[in-house]
């Protein structure tokens, strides 16, 4: 449990709930939740399914009928067979499920620094290591093929890459997933590729990994593009041969996944709610584009454009040389709540903070206006 950290955003947002509480308002820019509800349908689908006494458990890989409905939802070229769908508590759920599967004490899984922190905790809670590889702009923040064979060693058992990625929201292109797919595969290793963000992208064209191989791991979700956070629900694609200890897994680890919630999912998938999440994204769009050009104006130095998630991963170092101590006192001083970049790793964490766009861009203009009065004082660094 010593390894296991908190978020350190958390401690923000608890402090945000105070001042609040006393009355203040706070622009959250830190939680990476969309503040969208769910679709209609979902909600109505959800209800319907508690009326219906829809309250027993389901197979412990999840409703048969869902599992064939994620399947459907990927194009024909990635197309995995419904067998190899498990539905899951979240996608902390299916991470929970590969790092058992996949380790044994002392093996070690490569994945970046910055990169969404759990990561590296499933996999200590696995008596794994999570060996943080630093990336940079240069590399669009991500893994390759390169930094893959440069930090492998005999104890390397997988790969975790997230495409778009949280914190940064850069995609890892087609060309070099494939390369990524035979290089690991060739040292003996598993590719696991967080797909949890898929949907909400911008400006390029983003397919599954899956349509370059089934031999990958593949975790998504219901939470971001679908606005379900709340209802838990995730899904993984495995490889054909882990189905089967993965199913043994969910049996003895969760049972199953909520079933009202497996049915409410099953709506995501039904007419009209497609449209109504391009929609959003389109909003997220208009958000990011505004947001991108006030920071930089405002002295932040974004070197990567992100390309899909919803947020923005700035470099800090011009205004400031501890951004932890920077996001406490924005907070407190000027209202505005973002997350430090040492809640994503350790490479130049203190000269990075993440930016949230979940929230209206009334409130983002508001938020941009009280960081231009914060900077004006003196003495921020």
């Amino acid at each position: 449990m010593a390894d296991i950290q908190p978020f350190h955003v958390m401690a923000l947002l608890q402090r945000a709930r105070v001042l609040e509480a006393q009355g203040r308002h706070i622009v959250h820019m830190e939680i990476g939740e969309p503040d969208f509800p769910s679709p209609e349908a979902v909600v109505r689908a959800g209800i319907a399914a508690l009326e219906a006494g829809k309250t027993h458990y389901t197979p412990a890989l999840g409703l048969p009928e869902l599992r064939r409905a994620i399947a459907s939802s990927y194009p024909p070229e990635a197309y995995p067979e419904p067998d190899h769908v498990v539905v899951t508590p979240g996608a902390s759920g299916a991470l929970q499920l590969i790092m058992a599967v996949l380790l044994n004490p002392g093996d070690e899984v490569l994945i970046a620094d910055p990169a969404y922190p759990c990561n590296r905790h499933f996999i200590r809670l696995f008596e794994g290591e999570a060996k943080a590889v630093p990336v940079d702009a240069s590399t669009g923040y991500q893994l390759n093929t390169d930094l893959i064979r440069q930090h492998w060693t005999p104890k390397t058992m997988a790969v975790m890459v997230a495409s778009p990625s949280n914190p940064t929201g850069t995609v890892v292109p087609a060309d070099d997933l494939k390369e990524m797919i035979a290089t690991v595969t060739g040292l003996g290793g598993v590719l696991i590729v967080d797909e949890i963000y898929h949907g909400i992208i911008y400006d390029t064209e983003l397919i599954s990994v899956l349509a370059f191989s089934k031999d990958v791991f593949v975790i998504n979700s219901f939470s971001k593009y679908y606005g379900m956070t709340g209802w838990r629900v995730g899904w993984l694609v495995s490889p054909p041969a882990y189905v089967g200890a993965i199913d043994r897994l969910a049996q003895n680890i969760f049972l199953a996944t909520s079933t009202p919630a497996q049915y409410a999912a099953l709506a995501a998938f039904g007419p009209g709610v497609e449209a109504e999440l391009q929609d959003r994204v389109g909003i997220f769009r208009q958000r990011r584009d505004y947001l991108l050009s006030a920071l930089i104006e405002l002295g932040f130095k974004i070197l990567v454009i992100p390309q899909g998630a919803f947020y923005i991963y700035a470099d800090c170092s011009d205004l400031t040389d501890d951004s932890f101590q920077f996001a406490t006192i924005l907070l407190e001083q000027a209202g505005v709540a973002i997350t430090p970049g040492l809640d994503f790793g350790a490479h130049q964490a203190s000269q990075h903070v993440r930016f949230s766009y979940t929230t209206s861009i009334d409130e983002l203009k508001v938020g941009v206006e009280r960081v231009r009065l914060f900077l004006k004082r003196p003495g921020l660094s």
